[in-house]
């Protein structure tokens, strides 16, 4: 038997970090069907995907409880995150996005009643790494762990494939060019870092946030196209019914 949420119309699922790169396709591809409804909450107003089907909440991240709160949704999915880049190199300043912010909307949700958490993280990440970026995604995740939802989805991408907007990450997008070429090289321990494509990430994201199963659970590319398959099953069951 199915563990997904059987449910009459589209789900709610609130989404944070709606105008990076996993959350516009996150928007994108729940408004191509009618399984999910996505609930928008964001610092700033931004430009949405086109024919984006979607409620959008603008307000300060201390108000975005009362909108969990009057929306109820069935799931939260956290695209949030920066870069050093954007930090302006500052290293308080990148954990207050990545680590701070993430946590207090976990808090703040679970507070809500949200009983599933679906969060982007990126492969690699340890507590105990020496790379800050890394530790800093593994000290989240560690601490998310204890914020108390029924059902916690951990993704760890590798390097994501798609066009952001108005993010010019030129490393990024070298690395990109050259990932057919680098992609099997990636071996044994090396292979999670594979590069992947936003959009699967978030046919993943979406198809986990819709689990009825208890349980802490984390996700490599593998594990996330696997969720995305079943994804696309369910769309395709619902266009045909």
């Amino acid at each position: 038997m199915s563990d997904r949420v059987q449910s009459v119309g589209p789900v709610r699922i609130a989404l944070v970090g709606a105008t990076g790169l996993v959350g516009r396709k996150v928007i994108e591809v729940a408004s191509a069907g009618d399984e999910a409804r996505i609930v928008g909450i964001a610092r700033r107003e931004a430009p949405l995907p086109p024919g984006a089907r979607m409620e959008m909440f603008v307000a300060e991240p201390d108000k975005w409880g009362e909108v969990l709160e009057a929306v109820r949704p069935r799931a939260l999915i956290c695209a949030l995150g920066t870069t050093m880049k954007k930090a302006g190199g500052d290293q308080s300043a990148f954990r207050a996005v990545d680590q701070d912010l993430v946590l207090a909307t976990a808090e703040t949700a679970k507070r809500a009643g949200v009983p599933n958490m679906v969060v982007v993280s990126a492969a690699g990440a340890d507590a105990r790494s020496k790379s800050f970026y890394m530790r800093v995604k593994g000290e989240t995740e560690e601490a998310l762990s204890k914020v108390g939802f029924k059902r916690l989805d951990i993704l760890h991408p590798g390097l994501l494939r798609g066009e952001r907007v108005d993010d010019l990450r030129f490393a990024e997008r070298a690395a990109i060019i050259a990932a057919p070429l680098i992609d099997p090289l990636l071996s044994g321990n090396w292979e999670r870092f594979r590069s992947i494509d936003a959009e699967l990430v978030a046919e993943a994201a979406l198809g986990l946030a819709l689990r009825r199963a208890g349980g802490r659970f984390t996700h490599d590319n593998e594990a996330m196209r696997r969720a995305a398959r079943e994804w696309r099953r369910t769309r395709e069951m619902g266009d045909s019914a």
